[in-house]
């Protein structure tokens, strides 16, 4: 195992580079995996299921009564719409995603992280009755842990949400009987156990079969901390090693304790502080001859300013994990880094097929694009947070561990490293079910160094419209009521029109991006420039030399649809421009965009079709489902982004500032040239990263190899 001084040098390794590839291509839904595989094993993360007919046990909500004599306790539309996660629809598409596997012959699946919503009693309840409903079958499930399950290390019984749907259209807060409103007796809220957020022991006592604990048929199963007499595996020890109180290790504010602590507090120069004793949930298992599933519990809750030595067990005192990731494991889930050097030493030397798991991406999640997006977005625009350091990545990479299946950005996508010690690290990011792309990787060893990866697309799921009509009733209660509140959470209608979990998912995205991305992630000019240039528009301003600026918009209407609202009020330097010559240097851009588009075998009028709520919802989309999102938007739409990508200046002028605004004395195309052509350079490295439809991963050669043909790639 790694010694400490081993793990110190391993977190070292920041300088290691990251392996070349441009390789891309497409999802399909491919056929059962050819039978010369050995046994494939799917990983969905990212469901975050909520049981849709869960019964809240409580008289205060029972949710919304079915024809067929169900109630459904189900969140608002606009509470999806305005979420990174779907909340409802995710039920049915869980459900026709092992249907699938299980048609494909997939019998072991393994669950990243976030298979929950939040770890409610009701929710756990319901997936773990999925679960042995499909165990009955003849499958197998392995979890891993994520944020969402649990929240916190520890019970939480003030938790719940405010958000979920009544008969008559209206929201309604459910609560855990610890909230506030539950003990003062708030006649608005419902208030249920059920709905508060189990930590560890009750989320893994009602888990246990599915991976956290060793079953009879099981070759092989340890956690970090199991220790076999003579190296020799049995059942009775494997059990003893799954009690909980065995899987316990000592979390600091500063880092890890126990073992570590002494060597920490000198490197650190005084004592640790705000120490508790929490579980780690990480297990390998052998559930068939040959294939070891390894899955890791990388949460990191880290005490904060509430934590009191006196209740160290108390919820409060503890931040979420979201951040944290792998950044936090390196120093303060020391014993994992050396358990998973040992595991991934044991596996090479007994030829296992080894297919490391947990919630969290081990390297660059955004096809290396995360610079780039800090530098043109708003300050923690897309939670480039959440990015694992290089320095990281170099670390796991340094315990030989070849192959991990994250989620948690519930992205699409494939990043790999090799280090400066040869080390070969590939991290394959699965798609979230709950948005959009989502699909679910069927992973299979074809030799003891190539692995097949296939990303299977939910594009139909049967049932997805089932709790349609209880939207509608909200659709007609927000149209109706006045109250400024209902009124800001009016939605778009045709959400409802959609005829396939892929429309919806799509829709879902672009109703995202507009109330909710575009006033988070882009600063107030680009916003601006996004919803109101379509296509034609954005080549145009390519190619738009003028010397209006932007303070003289005002005085040039008609013809571009910007204005000076962003920019700070600058002095202008020069003469007032003459009527009609912003219309003039327009009319000229316009004639050398149409040559372009004429040239790249793109329709300029077609471009003038696509609107600006279709630019930034296919931007978003592509961030989260990579190449899987070309296909979407069809061969027409990928030639007109790729000739936007190469229409402007090679060199674009710099806007002048005023403190932290742009100037209105810059000249109306400079702002955008500047910015969008790093934002089109951006959404190129997005869409053609690293394979991450169909592709084989060969360890010898340190290559991703694309499967598939033909697919649209911006290349």
């Amino acid at each position: 195992m790694l010694s400490t001084p081993r793990l110190v040098a391993l977190t070292a390794l920041a300088a290691a580079s990251l392996a070349g590839c441009n390789s891309d291509n497409k999802s399909n839904e491919p056929s059962a995996p050819p039978a010369a595989f050995s046994t494939p094993v799917a990983f969905m993360t990212d469901v975050h299921f909520e049981d849709v007919y869960g019964d809240f046990k409580t008289t205060a909500y029972t949710g919304i009564p079915t024809a067929d004599g169900k109630n459904a306790t189900i969140r608002t539309m606009y509470a999806q719409l305005t979420s990174t996660r779907l909340f409802n629809e995710n039920y049915f598409a869980f459900r026709a995603a092992l249907d699938d596997a299980f048609a494909k012959g997939v019998r072991l699946v393994a669950l990243p992280g976030d298979f929950s919503d939040d770890a409610q009693p009701v929710n756990i309840d319901g997936i773990a009755a999925i679960l042995k409903e499909y165990q009955a079958k003849g499958m197998r499930f392995f979890i891993a842990p994520g944020n969402h399950d649990p929240n916190e290390p520890y019970d939480d019984d003030e938790a719940g949400k405010n958000d979920f749907l009544t008969r008559e259209g209206k929201e309604q807060k459910v609560y855990a009987t610890g909230n506030a409103g539950c003990k003062s007796g708030d006649p608005t809220v419902a208030c249920t156990d059920q709905l508060k957020e189990l930590g560890y022991d009750a989320l893994i006592a009602k888990l246990a079969d599915f991976g956290y604990t060793p079953q009879a048929a099981d070759l092989h199963w340890e956690t970090p901390f199991s220790r076999y007499p003579d190296g020799k595996y049995s059942l009775a020890e494997a059990q003893k090693s799954a009690a909980a109180a065995n899987r316990q290790f000592e979390l600091c504010a500063e880092g890890e304790g126990g073992a570590y602590k002494a060597a920490g507090e000198a490197a650190l120069g005084k004592p640790y502080t705000k120490c508790s004793t929490v579980m780690d949930a990480s297990y390998l298992v052998e559930p068939v001859k040959g294939v070891w599933l390894l899955s890791i519990d990388a949460n990191v809750y880290l005490p904060n300013a509430r934590f009191d030595p006196a209740n160290p067990k108390s919820f409060k005192g503890f931040d979420g994990a979201g951040n944290a990731g792998w950044n936090k494991v390196l120093t303060h889930k020391r014993h994992l880094m050396e358990w998973i050097q040992s595991v991934s030493a044991r596996a090479k030397a007994q030829g296992k097929q080894l297919m490391a798991f947990s919630h969290y991406p081990t390297m660059d999640f955004y096809a290396n694009q995360t610079d780039a997006m800090k530098a043109v977005f708003k300050s923690g625009a897309f939670q480039t947070a959440r990015v694992p350091e290089v320095a990281t990545t170099a670390a796991v990479a340094a315990t030989g561990l070849r192959l991990h299946i994250g989620g948690h950005m519930h992205f699409n996508g494939t990043n790999d490293l090799t280090d400066a010690s040869g080390n070969y690290l590939v991290n394959v990011q699965s798609p979230s079910l709950a948005v959009y792309g989502a699909a679910y990787k069927i992973v299979t060893y074809q030799t003891a160094d190539t692995v097949d990866v296939q990303t299977i697309a939910l594009n139909n799921v049967p049932r997805f419209k089932e709790l349609f009509p209880h939207y509608e009733t909200e659709y007609k209660y927000l149209q109706s009521s006045a109250a400024p509140a209902d009124v800001a959470k009016r939605w778009n209608h045709a959400v409802l029109d959609t005829t396939s979990y892929g429309d919806f998912t799509r829709f879902y995205f672009g109703e995202l991006s507009r109330l909710r991305f575009m006033d988070e992630y882009w600063p107030c000019e680009m916003k601006e420039a996004a919803t109101s240039l379509n296509l034609a528009q954005m080549l145009t301003m390519t190619q738009l030399q003028t010397s209006v600026t932007v303070s003289q918009l005002k005085d040039q209407t008609g013809v571009v649809p910007l204005t000076a609202a962003c920019y700070a009020t600058g002095t202008p330097s020069g003469a007032p421009a003459a009527a009609g010559q912003l219309a003039a240097d327009w009319a000229t851009a316009t004639s050398k965009a149409r040559q372009l588009a004429t040239a790249a075998g793109v329709d300029f009028d077609a471009m003038a079709k696509v609107t600006a709520y279709e630019f930034y919802g296919d931007f978003h989309r592509t961030v989260y489902a990579g190449e899987l999102s070309l296909r979407d938007m069809g061969a027409d739409r990928v030639k007109q982004y790729k000739l936007l990508m190469s229409a402007f200046p090679a060199a674009p002028v710099k806007p002048v500032k005023i403190g932290d605004k742009l100037s209105d004395q810059n000249a109306v195309p400079v702002a955008f040239q500047d910015q969008f052509k790093q934002v089109f350079s951006i959404l190129k490295g997005l869409g053609s990263g690293k394979p991450s439809g169909h592709f084989v991963i060969d360890f010898k050669a340190k290559t991703l190899t694309n499967a598939e043909s033909g697919s649209p790639s911006f290349n």
